[in-house]
């Protein structure tokens, strides 16, 4: 007897439903278990826990032969979540469940000895999936109900055992769907835990104001100042002033996050902007993704958030350099000799770097002991290319004590944020009919063309900028974004001659 069992694969963020297809002959002189269609370890143990869990449930599994196929043949299939979709299959070859029952549902599940169905990882990309070829109901386990149940019109049962689900199939024990009511208040957001207020930093406001002008219009800034100026504290203060996570932004890393099994049972919807700062002993691969089988990378679980490269001159430039590409395109493909998979990576760079290898080149109260060949090896460690990348250069000086000192506190972050959140709405409408477009720095030039148009004296200042700095043409449209930004952030519709100016002084010095 032949029965068809629907589950699913995932391949980088994407799912593939796949068919198991399970041939049961009951005349077969000799038992077997044959299972094809490019299983990895441990898709072929899965015949193994099938067999266990269907015994210790107290059903039947008769030792005859059987043939599993895992249809499309072509896609490898990796991972424990094909288990319960090949028990299915076993059950319902076997006449032991109903088979209209098992007809436009999906199975996604691990099994246990004993029967229980156990968590697996990349839950929600295989039920948006589901969902979106037009299947009505996906069982899971019952740990994963919360975050399946995150992806909109279709049923979610939460299945614990196999012997729940046999009872259910028949209609014995019916099991509920799982619902859960999620949103997402941006109204008076409280700071996020473990988030410094701008308020609680003393001095530095040409820093904050740099850091407030990258937050709304998410354009990559590197911060250079001596060891202790607060380059650090800063760049974690950034994700209190960030704008609230969108319901479409929010599942968007929500998936990500599924995929690399990094959500929570208990708050399955990442809510909060990411914010991801990794070593600087990191790898190539722990940075862009990769591996045997493609996973995300930092710069993807950064997407949406802040990406914080602390010490960046100390990384190694080949992994630096990867960052080339991301930055530009918003996205990551790994291409592998099986295929290719592509991540996104639409995130806010912030990188600190000392000025040399003492770190106190420039600082007018402690002497720099660097030869001028090692300052120059040391800061020559970011290419030009990806300087060019970098929209915001600021130096952060040292902190005066008298400022240590003051008793008073500045503004809060969440003042700071309500402007971030307006100059966003500002862009959001701006952008609402092009599509992958979110803020300034998304802006290609066709889009910087139409909406970064400049009054006649501030393109007068920008053409005599241009010559005496000799920017690159890349430099020259990120100062037109950069503009557009700051005049976002003063509520102008129109760039005047101040954006521009301010724009300018944001690029390096040297």
């Amino acid at each position: 007897m032949l029965a068809t069992v629907k589950t699913c694969a995932v391949i980088g963020l994407d799912g593939q439903i796949v068919e198991v297809q399970t041939d049961f002959n009951p005349r077969a002189a000799l038992p077997s278990f044959s299972l094809v269609g490019l299983p990895d370890s441990a898709v072929r143990e899965s015949k193994e826990r099938a067999r266990a869990a269907i015994k210790n449930s107290g059903l039947r599994f008769p030792n005859k032969a059987y043939i599993v196929n895992l249809s499309p043949a072509d896609i490898p299939k990796h991972g424990p979540s094909y288990d319960l979709a090949i028990a299915i299959g076993i059950l319902g070859a076997t006449d032991q469940i109903p088979l209209h029952a098992i007809e436009n549902a999906v199975f996604i599940g691990e099994l246990s000895l004993d029967g229980s169905i156990r968590h697996v990882k990349g839950v929600m990309p295989m039920v948006f999936t589901a969902q979106r070829e037009g299947f009505h109901t996906v069982y899971v386990p019952t740990e994963d109900a919360a975050e399946a149940s995150l992806v909109a019109n279709i049923d979610i049962i939460p299945v614990d055992s196999i012997g729940q689900l046999v009872e259910h199939l028949y209609q014995l024990n019916p099991i509920s769907p799982f619902t859960i009511d999620i949103k997402i208040d941006p109204s008076d957001r409280p700071l996020p835990n473990g988030i410094t207020d701008f308020a609680d930093i003393k001095g530095q406001e040409h820093v904050k104001r740099a850091l407030e002008v990258a937050a709304a219009g998410n354009h990559n800034i590197l911060m250079t100042g001596p060891p202790g100026s607060g380059k650090s504290l800063q760049a974690r203060a950034v994700p209190g002033i960030l704008p609230s996570l969108t319901m479409d932004e929010a599942l968007e890393v929500t998936r990500i996050y599924s995929i690399v099994d990094m959500l929570s049972h208990d708050k399955p919807l990442i809510d909060e902007r990411p914010f991801r700062s990794p070593h600087h002993t990191i790898s190539q691969v722990g940075l862009v993704g990769g591996g045997a089988i493609p996973k995300p990378g930092e710069i993807s679980l950064a997407h949406r958030g802040v990406l914080f490269l602390d010490e960046i001159n100390e990384q190694p430039t080949k992994v630096l350099e990867v960052l080339r590409q991301p930055i530009e395109d918003k996205i990551v493909t790994i291409s592998r000799a099986k295929g290719s998979v592509t991540f996104p990576a639409n995130f806010l760079l912030i990188g600190a770097r000392n000025p040399c290898p003492c770190g106190f080149y420039g600082d007018p109260s402690h002497a720099c002991s660097c030869t001028p060949n090692q300052i120059n090896r040391y800061q020559s460690k970011l290419s030009g290319p990806l300087l060019d990348r970098i929209d915001i250069h600021v130096n952060v000086p040292r902190v005066d004590y008298d400022k240590l000192m003051d008793d008073r506190r500045g503004e809060s972050s969440i003042d700071v944020r309500k402007r971030v959140e307006k100059a966003r709405l500002r862009q959001t409408n701006r952008f609402k009919d092009y599509e992958g477009l979110f803020a300034n720095a998304d802006m290609t030039v066709g889009e910087i063309d139409e909406f970064c148009k400049l009054r006649d004296d501030a393109k007068q200042v920008l053409v005599l900028s241009v010559r005496k700095l000799q920017l690159s043409a890349r430099s020259y449209h990120r100062v037109l974004k950069l503009s557009r930004t700051i005049a976002d952030l003063d509520d102008s519709d129109d760039i005047q001659v101040q954006h521009v100016a301010e724009a300018l002084q944001y690029r390096p010095k040297e």
